[in-house]
């Protein structure tokens, strides 16, 4: 198997920098067009791939590779010419390696998109030119401010459809971004492509010479991103007790895991939740040798200096910075699954590495992203890609933070506690802005009163 290009050296690629970013778009305005032209441009497509794709492409009846092929993977996709599920694709430049997420347009694989953004650092989302934003647009654009995506690039698509003409392109520009501005989006940049003939996408455009900034590439290239958890107060999930118990370790007892973000030193006070007990760090291993110091995201094994009741699942912080930790819990949600969510709900609610019971008592407001960011109050029930408020109440305390503090910790899932489905996605914390508590939720039954 050989590429079009040579590839990055074990030594290049460690020098470069790595960004995870998420495509979305309406149907038919040419997302998996722009990724395929985005692979085959940067010379980022294998030989034998490119061949297959021209292949499927002549048995269409196609004269030029359809580019969309490399990424819509499923039978249903080439078929409909839609994209069903998440694809991704690794490819790497000389400046930057990447991970991109290619999610559905399509209103029903909403949830897909969120999926896919989830640790996104920058969402990409296509509008056509001839349309202009329209409502899966908008609902895009609120999904990515949702999830706290850092950096949005608004690509028009299809310019050529409309003469690449500059007041189109304006338009379009200006409504997206004061939308997307309204929802909290930190920075958005629209850039005006081809994906079909490549205007823009890897090469400046012959066409609109109006354009001066940058091309989707060159943006991905150079846009800022931060992957220091460092400066965010340091967690660290508890995943595994070692107790090795041996005559060369007879009291070793190690709590290993993944810091989730910030710093870990020795001698640092720590507390360990949700007990609420103190001690301090003795000592940190990380790849066999011991530390004096740990980041994010490394997986290390800390030693603390008393001998405390600490197991799976609980969290070690800083014990001047802790997360609030609470039995109630209010938070932004997805729905995932087809099953509704209702109230009076049974759940298991994994956080990090800890998984408690929990009870839906509330659903304050479902948002119907279909009419700006309106919400419907007191559902009866949130249904498949529904993003509404829950309010939940667990059998044991929980240290949680505020998503819009920390993604990683402020994250959770509901599961069904029947057969481990997945149900839903959660964010600590309001989505965009605070609203008036909710009434208490339904009474309990059946031993799950918390």
């Amino acid at each position: 198997m050989t590429s079009t290009t040579s590839p990055l050296t074990a030594e290049e690629l460690s020098a470069t920098t790595l960004l995870r970013f998420a495509t979305a778009g309406s149907v038919d305005d040419g997302k998996s067009t722009l990724v395929g032209r985005l692979l085959h441009d940067s010379k980022s497509v294998l030989s034998d791939q490119l061949e297959a794709v021209e292949r499927a492409s002549l048995g269409r009846g196609q004269e030029t590779p359809d580019l969309a092929l490399l990424t819509d993977g499923l039978r249903a996709e080439r078929e409909q010419g839609i994209t069903i599920d998440v694809a991704y694709r690794y490819f790497a430049t000389a400046r930057r390696r990447f991970i991109l997420a290619d999610t559905p347009g399509h209103v029903q694989y909403t949830r897909n998109m969120v999926t896919g953004a989830s640790t996104a650092e920058l969402a990409v989302v296509l509008v056509d030119a001839r349309n202009g934003v329209v409502e899966q647009t908008r609902r895009h654009a609120a999904v990515a401010a949702l999830l706290r995506v850092p950096h949005v690039v608004l690509a028009v698509n299809k310019m050529d459809l409309v003469d690449f003409a500059e007041p189109v392109f304006a338009a379009i520009a200006e409504e997206f971004t004061s939308y997307a501005a309204s929802l909290g989006v930190p920075e958005i940049t629209a850039i005006p492509i081809s994906a079909l003939a490549g205007d823009n996408v890897v090469e400046p455009s012959a066409n609109m010479d109006w354009y001066g900034g940058p091309t989707v590439l060159e943006h991905l290239e150079t846009v800022p991103v931060s992957h220091d958890l460092t400066g965010c107060p340091a967690r660290f999930p508890v995943q595994y007790v070692i107790r090795p118990q041996t005559a060369e370790h007879p009291d070793y007892r190690g709590y290993a895991g993944q810091i989730a973000s910030g710093l870990l030193r020795v001698g640092e006070p720590v507390t360990v939740l949700p007990s609420g007990r103190t001690t301090t760090i003795s000592g940190i291993d990380a790849l066999g040798h011991s530390v004096d110091t740990a980041w994010a995201p490394q997986s290390v094994t800390v030693l603390l200096a008393d001998d405390l009741d600490v197991s799976r699942g609980d969290l070690i912080a800083p014990s001047g910075s802790l997360p609030a930790v609470t039995q109630d819990i209010r938070a932004t949600v997805c729905h995932l699954h087809e099953r509704p969510l209702r109230i009076g709900e049974r759940v298991l609610l994994k956080h990090a590495t800890r998984t408690v019971k929990a009870i839906v008592k509330a659903l304050p407001y479902r948002i119907d992203l279909s009419h700006g960011l309106a919400h419907e109050n007191e559902p009866a029930a949130l249904e498949v890609n529904d993003i509404g408020a829950v309010l939940l109440r667990t059998a044991e305390p929980l240290p949680i933070d505020a998503y819009a503090d920390a993604r990683l910790t402020g994250a959770f899932l509901l599961i069904d506690p029947a057969d481990g489905t997945t149900l839903t996605a959660g964010m600590a914390g309001e989505a965009f802005a605070e609203r008036p508590s909710a009434p208490g939720g339904a009474a309990d039954d059946e031993g799950w009163d918390f």
